[in-house]
């Protein structure tokens, strides 16, 4: 009865053959037919082209048997490893520049990326990942960016809470401690408020210019008015009446601007509430008149005294 083989090409001797010779037959079945499927590792060259691994019907060594497929060579350009269509195990490391698919003929398969390394399995249908769970991981590592991790071995105090935000919807991202951002490229928001945000620790973020605030009525500030600028307007030929609230009802901050703009022929008054306003040069106090095309601006010095100066002010 003539010898048969198994789908990895051991040889089985048929019943009363090889008498005086089925020894070394075994020897090659034991010592390098199986000693390769357990722990042989082949390489596997390339030529810029698919490459096919067959096997046939012989216990000698053959690459598609061996467990390891090292892939040499050039790649150029994506390429498949086409395997037997069996039940088979490897790990295939990719030397190339390159990603290769390994599959068999009739399946999708596995692209194992240029310079790593994969342990596939080959159900003889396709070729697929051995595993796709993990109850536990330890890495003796961090998890590098490129690969999905962050790079880090360990999150600072209030990181990983904050990491757990809906960043993209209404929630906040509040961190326990006070960060410091590294050139952070905050972008252009379609809305929102920077608060109490400085320039440098002390003074407040400012306008890169100076907002209008047109008025033709009487008009007491607000808050909002800080480096902004008062208008009375052409339009309303009336004589109106401007006047800086004081600081128990609006605490403006030291350093506060507020400038006042008159177009019309009919005087506008600048007036404080409670407060005192000095004129620059003579320090007289009190109320102030702004004649046409007059411009004048106020600067609180202390939380209680303002000083003003500008041109047809008296």
């Amino acid at each position: 009865m003539a010898s048969t083989y198994s789908d990895l090409k051991f040889e089985l001797i048929g019943t009363g053959d090889q008498a005086g010779t089925w020894g070394a037959t075994t020897n090659t079945n034991l010592g390098t037919a199986i000693q390769q499927a357990i722990t042989g590792t082949v390489d596997v060259a390339f030529s810029s082209a698919d490459v096919t691994l067959t096997l046939t019907d012989t216990n000698a060594a053959q690459n598609a048997r061996a467990l390891r497929l090292n892939l040499t060579g050039t790649s150029g350009g994506a390429r498949n490893l086409i395997v037997p269509a069996i039940a088979k195990q490897y790990i295939v490391n990719n030397g190339l520049a390159d990603a290769v698919t390994v599959k068999n003929s009739s399946g999708t398969g596995i692209a194992v990326a240029a310079g790593k390394t994969m342990l596939v399995f080959n159900n003889a249908t396709n070729v697929v990942d051995v595993t796709n769970y993990l109850s536990s991981l330890a890495l003796g590592a961090a998890l590098p960016v490129t690969s999905g991790g962050t790079g880090i071995t360990s999150f600072g105090t209030g990181v990983a809470t904050a990491l757990g935000q809906n960043v993209t919807g209404s929630n906040s991202i509040v961190l326990s401690t006070s960060p410091t951002l590294v050139t952070p490229v905050l972008g252009t928001p379609s809305s929102g408020t920077l608060s109490a945000c400085t320039v440098d620790g002390t003074d407040g973020v400012g306008f890169r210019n100076v907002p209008i605030n047109s008025q033709s009525a009487a008009y007491t500030t607000v808050l909002a008015d800080s480096g902004k600028t008062i208008l009375h307007p052409s339009t309303d030929a009336n004589a109106r009446t401007f006047t800086i609230d004081s600081n128990a009802n609006v605490a403006y901050a030291l350093g506060t601007a507020i400038t006042f703009i008159n177009m019309t022929s009919q005087v506008v008054t600048i007036a404080i509430t409670s407060d005192t306003m000095y004129l620059a040069g003579p320090g007289t106090t009190g109320s102030r008149s702004l004649a046409q095309y007059g411009m004048a601006t106020a600067v609180k010095m202390t939380s209680t005294t303002w000083i003003i100066s500008g041109n047809g002010l008296t």
